[in-house]
């Protein structure tokens, strides 16, 4: 396809809203995921880091 003006490529030939509202949508998800995925990291970190501790003063108090 061939374009005459921006207008145009942007408008995709009538599909301008999908095309780029999906495209929009997945650079959003790539951008957020990776901190989701570090938040997550660091919740089970911590998780684990209380579990340790929980159980070195279990074991402190027998």
């Amino acid at each position: 396809m061939q374009w005459t003006s921006v207008g145009e490529f942007f408008a995709m030939g009538g599909y301008g809203f999908y095309v780029w509202g999906s495209f929009g949508a997945c650079a959003l998800l790539m951008l957020v995921e990776p901190i989701l995925a570090r938040q997550r990291l660091t919740a089970v970190r911590q998780s684990i880091r209380r579990e340790r501790l929980a159980d070195q003063l279990e074991q402190g108090n027998k």
